[in-house]
């Protein structure tokens, strides 16, 4: 088993101008004393993102991010995987909401995907979210780690307190959406928090 690198210090740049995953990845580390600030903040440009998974995009991200910033950067690159698309739109799912960023159209695209399938019935709906996290530091080392959750797409738009796909996502064993959820109990069961789990126990202490 290969021995992890751990994160010494305390601050470091969060990869990401989105600022519900800022928001996200702030309220998960703000016990083990880090001052996360992101690349927007710092003004770094967005890198293009041309992996081919979740994982290969968040380590392009934090990898540019802890380059410009000598500092080092988590960076988490996350989507939308519905199983009657064949897994779309995945690694594109912030290119489904367009130029403006209009998730409510990206939303709309995924349902009328599903009707075009005549997936209406849970069985056919089944749909998952996932996580890679990356965390770079500027000599080039780093570490990744992917989490996921399983759950249901559901129609109408649910909920104002998420942000992307969540309106439209039931976890198993729920009965509300992640944007219905309080951010505080999606905190503990989302697929950030699984992915955050495995980095917090592998690079990360306790102060």
């Amino acid at each position: 088993m290969r021995v992890r690198r751990k994160f010494a210090g305390n601050k470091l740049v969060v990869a990401s101008h989105n600022p519900g995953k800022v928001r996200e990845i702030r309220a998960l580390l703000e016990e083990y004393g880090v001052e996360p600030v992101s690349a927007a903040d710092l003004g770094l440009p967005e890198p293009i993102e041309d992996g081919d998974t979740f994982i290969a995009n968040a380590e392009i991200k934090a990898l540019a991010a802890a380059r410009a910033s000598n500092l080092v950067s988590l960076s988490d690159d996350s989507g939308f995987a519905v199983a009657a698309l064949d897994g779309a739109p995945g690694i594109y799912s912030a290119r489904w909401a367009g130029p403006e960023k209009d998730f409510s159209v990206a939303m709309q695209a995924v349902e009328d995907k599903l009707a075009g399938k005549r997936a209406m019935g849970d069985d056919r709906r089944a749909a998952c979210f996932i996580c890679a996290l990356t965390l770079a530091w500027p000599d080039g080392h780093v570490e990744s780690f992917e989490g996921r959750v399983e759950g249901n797409v559901v129609w109408p738009p649910r909920g104002d307190k998420g942000f992307g796909y969540d309106p439209i996502f039931v976890l198993d064993g729920y009965e509300q959406t992640f944007a219905e959820m309080d951010p505080a109990s999606k905190h503990v069961i989302s697929h950030r928090a699984d992915a955050f789990r495995q980095l917090i126990n592998a690079c990360f202490t306790s102060r």
